[in-house]
């Protein structure tokens, strides 16, 4: 068994740093009107007789910011990425799984990019080709992907 010298998955917060602020933001914000409904309704000046009518827009938005945190947790896990001395192996998937392999010696090109956000964020999305045009790997979202390519380049 091969040494593993890099290993991670993409990271929620690093590949959607305001969306994911946003939607804390709308859960808090959710949570907050559905126990504060009845009352900052009253304060406002807006007659409500039952709490569950001022809580339900709060609600709505807790449940919406909560399960789309959900998903980008999950999109975030699906994915997995470890570099070992001889080899490079992705999983994908989360109840079927989709593993490749590929062998460092067999790698052509390493290709990262990294917009301005996830520069910020030291995040990055990185593509392996081996032969041909058509990448053997596409990931998005890796943690320090300067550090991806050294290491499948071997110039570390």
């Amino acid at each position: 068994m091969s040494k593993v010298l890099y290993e991670a998955s993409p990271s929620m917060v690093r590949m959607n740093p305001f969306g994911t602020v946003l939607a804390i933001l709308i859960l808090v914000s959710g949570i907050f009107l559905a126990v504060a409904g009845k009352p900052l309704a009253t304060n406002l000046g807006i007659p409500v007789e039952d709490n569950r009518v001022a809580a339900t827009p709060g609600i709505l938005l807790a449940v919406i910011a909560f399960l789309r945190l959900i998903s980008w947790w999950i999109a975030s896990k699906v994915d997995h990425l470890v570099i070992q001395e001889d080899e490079i192996v992705w999983t994908h998937g989360l109840i079927n799984k989709q593993y490749t392999e590929i062998n460092l010696g067999s790698v052509r090109t390493v290709r990262v990019r990294q917009g301005i956000l996830q520069r910020i964020m030291d995040a990055g999305d990185v593509t392996i080709f081996s032969t041909g045009d058509v990448p053997e790997l596409a990931v998005k979202g890796l943690p320090n992907p300067g550090a991806i390519r050294r290491l499948i380049r071997s110039d570390v």
